[in-house]
């Protein structure tokens, strides 16, 4: 296996995209969820091709898609998914909202798990719903899902759930049990769960992660998939997503969307996403070895450097979940990061008020760069706490 090495910062500053071109170049940019590798050779051929053939028109439907999709995760997870319940559209964003519409009336309510993705807070008012905060809860064995208060939420009435499997920005990954569990509520409640599933190629352990459509018929009855290879393969910019729906209500509510939602799907997005699931495999086993390394070097340099910062290494994904509090640099460390240090993370309370005194580092970087980052943190000055420490 070849491991998948980030590009220099010289190549990288190149870039046009939001990370590279947010901040100045004395920053290093470590906040949104894009990675620096180069792409993998299989989706640059397939947008390259597509593009020599002028073919950059509107898709004509979901199916080669669809079908590298079933393959992919039949192959990786053992989720048998009928390629004919897929559907498409943009991005995981614009499909959790469309789902929304979908399942909850005008004025219904929306359960979020925080700290959790920041335009989970967006989307549920987006789709014209209000949100129910039912926050994780951390014990001593790390984070899970409060399945009791989600109970007491589903039983006052929410109409939906957005769970985030794996979750942003702990890498958390629900088990099969956890799965099962929800899953029996959602039906006894009649609440839909949209499964927003983005990171799941980006578990370390491929077998522990679970979809959630897979642990059971209640799971199928009301849940949909939404997910996208735009944060393993890093190709965000190239638009496209997958809705699964795997019953008769599901199947309807997909089918009940406008025309256009799927017609946003851009046609290089497709193919890309198509050679990704395909061909993108050894891409990525060379990318999770990269990252694995990463994970582990910012354990020691925490560790050397920083000891008064909590971290629980991610089970997915390359986002790190920092904790400052016992550094005392107030409610929103990531401003001081970028003040004093600066290093871009993103803010802790961006993912709700249980947030406070955290932010998260995106690790898929150089060692280098990764290094040079903490060195910089823990030359920073610690300053009064400002504002309440506590959530």
């Amino acid at each position: 296996m070849m491991k998948i090495v980030a590009e220099p910062l010289s190549v990288l500053r190149a870039r046009t995209s939001y990370k590279w071109q947010t901040y100045p170049a004395d920053v290093l940019p470590l906040f949104v969820a894009e990675m620096d590798y180069p792409l993998a050779e299989p989706v640059q051929q397939a947008i390259i091709a597509r593009v020599l053939a002028s073919d950059t028109g509107y898709i004509a439907g979901p199916e080669p898609v669809a079908q590298a999709f079933a393959g992919y995760a039949g192959r990786t997870w053992g989720w048998q998914v009928d390629p004919g319940d897929i559907r498409t559209t943009t991005d995981v964003s614009v499909a959790i909202v469309e789902c929304l519409r979908q399942t909850v009336p005008v004025d219904g309510s929306v359960v979020i798990t925080p700290p959790v993705y920041p335009p989970f807070y967006e989307l549920p008012p987006e789709a014209e719903a209000t949100v129910v905060e039912v926050p994780l809860l951390l014990t001593g064995t790390g984070w899970r899902l409060d399945l009791p208060a989600l109970e007491r939420a589903f039983a006052r009435g929410a109409d939906a759930m957005l769970l985030c499997n794996p979750h942003n920005p702990l890498g958390l990954v629900h088990s099969a049990e956890t799965l099962r569990a929800l899953a029996d509520l959602s039906a006894k409640y009649g609440v839909a769960v949209i499964s927003d599933e983005i990171h799941a190629p980006l578990t370390y352990d491929s077998e522990a992660f679970t979809p959630y459509l897979s642990v059971s018929e209640a799971a199928r009855e009301f849940g949909i998939c939404v997910t996208a290879a735009s944060k393993a393969w890093n190709i965000a910019g190239t638009k496209c997503a997958v809705m699964v729906g795997s019953s008769d209500r599901t199947r309807l509510q997909l089918d009940s969307m406008p025309e256009e939602v799927s017609a946003r799907t851009s046609i290089l997005g497709l193919h890309a996403s198509v050679a990704a699931y395909d061909d993108g495999g050894p891409w990525l086993a060379g990318v999770l070895d990269s990252l694995a390394t990463n994970r582990e070097l910012l354990a020691e340099l925490l560790s050397a450097h920083l000891p008064e910062v909590i971290y629980r290494p991610p089970a997915a994904g390359y986002l790190a979940w920092l904790d400052f509090r016992g550094l005392g640099w107030g409610g929103d460390p990531a401003a001081i990061a970028l003040e004093q240090g600066q290093v871009a993370l993103e803010p802790g309370l961006k993912f709700g008020r249980h947030g406070t005194g955290f932010a998260r580092l995106n690790f898929a970087c150089s060692p280098e760069v990764l290094t040079e980052a903490v060195t910089r943190l823990a030359a920073v000055q610690a300053r009064p706490a400002v504002g309440p420490l506590e959530p």
